[in-house]
């Protein structure tokens, strides 16, 4: 195996890898069938596309959860996300390349080990006990010349200063010298079929030389296109970087939509003139918010670390933004209150149909989702709240208390008195749905086209 070093140090670590037979285990170059033992701790939207597609690239992947549940599934080869399919988890577990556990001891062994755990804010405060919680867990098994990879998003820094710091103390080994350890980001976009773990750019970094030029060569193996980065910090505010511009430009549209109705301005019309333009200019579209984890939680985490740096500075851009985007589902449900006065109703007491309940089409994650917002805003105002999501099951909506969840079809339509359309999924018969309403709030300018006059865009 060759890292292109070219120091004594080096060359040395070089030689303790051969020692410990990685070279016959990592690299593009080497035999498939001779890869070896990977550990993915996480088993959830980044974790489980990863292990599934090592697997399938010829790794001996141990899928670790704490979620019993999950691997339950897992083993009977039920896929609980809808990016990998139940016939992928058939195929690379009857191949005898995954293995999916909550059981600590099945770790032992590993030559590679991949973090994909949550990250959430805290009373707005980056949360990275999980991160803390998985580095103690693959420490205790950490051997000299294995290679530990976070994948979770955080701050620049957690890599080197948080996670480096748990191996080295639970392991009594030093990154760098007696294992390799770096930060990819993932870059998962749950129900997208054309942007995949295999044909998306990886951005890959380590602590040092040796340990990206090991991770370099362990995602080689699994995408089509590897891009390095010096440091894990550069990387760290890399990912930070795509979801803070997603998240400031969303703000910026929800805000001028709010503006353009209280003006009388049709938005979408001033956005599709806008977007005519080939240069300089990329259509962001309002809705109800934004959802999934990367958006609404990713820019926050550089907030707060902008805010520990020497100069104490705040990020006030993405700060305003985040304001914005938390308050459309109140926006929304301050609409559908007008409607409902419009008609002479008032919202206690009124029914209304929810369309969507996970953050995007065609996929069911509720995660960080504004559509349950609205659902819950509107239920605490005394109205009967309905919601039907083709990809949402009973027990990922039982959270939603008091909130049924229906069949999308023309009675619930024709019962409502507002349907409300949060999330635009493909699987939605428009045109009866609509036909069949009294009043359509469109939140995602998905109705434009039909021309019904009783459809009112957000």
């Amino acid at each position: 195996m060759h890292f292109n070093a070219t120091t004594e140090d080096a060359l040395s670590r070089q030689a303790d890898a051969d020692e410990y037979g990685l070279s016959d285990y990592r690299g593009h170059h080497a035999n498939p069938d001779q890869r070896g033992r990977l550990a993915v701790i996480g088993q959830g939207y980044v974790g489980l596309p990863l292990s599934v597609r090592a697997a399938q690239a010829g790794y001996r992947c141990i899928g670790f959860d704490h979620d019993e549940r999950r691997i339950a599934l897992l083993r009977e080869w039920i896929s609980p996300i809808e990016d990998v399919s139940d016939d992928q988890i058939a195929a690379v577990s009857a191949a005898d390349r995954y293995h999916p556990t909550a059981r600590h001891e099945d770790l032992a062994g590993f030559d590679v080990a991949v973090i994909a755990v949550p990250t959430p804010l805290t009373a707005g405060v980056p949360d990275l006990s999980y991160v803390e919680s998985a580095g103690r867990l693959v420490g205790k098994y950490l051997r000299p010349g294995a290679l530990v990879i976070l994948e979770s998003t955080s701050y620049p820094g957690t890599t080197r200063t948080v996670l480096g710091r748990v191996l080295e103390e639970q392991s009594g080994l030093t990154a760098g010298s007696d294992f390799h350890l770096g930060y990819s980001p993932e870059r998962i976009d749950p129900g997208n079929p054309h942007h995949r773990l295999d044909n998306t750019p990886k951005l890959v970094s380590g602590v040092d030389e040796w340990s990206l030029r090991a991770a370099e060569r362990f995602y080689t193996d699994l995408v089509a296109e590897v891009v390095t980065v010096g440091r894990c910090e550069e990387a760290e505010l890399a990912k930070t970087i795509e979801n803070t511009f997603r998240a400031v430009n969303i703000g910026l549209v929800n805000e001028l939509a709010e503006i353009a109705h209280a003006a009388g301005i049709d938005f979408a019309a001033a956005m599709d003139a806008a977007a005519t333009k080939p240069f300089g200019f990329m259509a962001f579209r309002p809705g109800t918010g934004v959802g999934g984890h990367c958006v609404p939680v990713d820019p926050m985490f550089l907030a707060w670390w902008a805010r520990q740096q020497k100069t104490g500075k705040p990020s006030e851009m993405i700060e305003l933004a985040d304001r914005i985007n938390r308050s459309r589902p109140a926006y929304v449900a301050e609409r559908v209150t007008q409607l409902l006065a419009e008609a002479g109703r008032a919202v206690a007491g009124a029914r209304i149909l929810l369309l969507g309940l996970a953050y995007k089409p065609g996929t069911g994650d509720l995660r960080e989702s504004p559509a349950r917002e609205v659902a819950r805003l509107l239920y605490a105002s005394g109205a009967t709240v309905r919601a039907a999501d083709p990809m949402v099951s009973d027990l990922e909506a039982v959270a939603l208390d008091g909130i049924a969840l229906v069949d999308a079809n023309e009675d619930e339509a024709a019962a409502a008195d507002v349907v409300v359309l949060a999330t635009a999924h493909p699987a939605f018969d428009y045109a009866a749905l609509v036909s069949s309403a009294a009043t359509v709030l469109d939140c995602c300018g998905r109705l434009r086209g039909l021309g019904a006059q009783h459809v009112v865009q957000l």
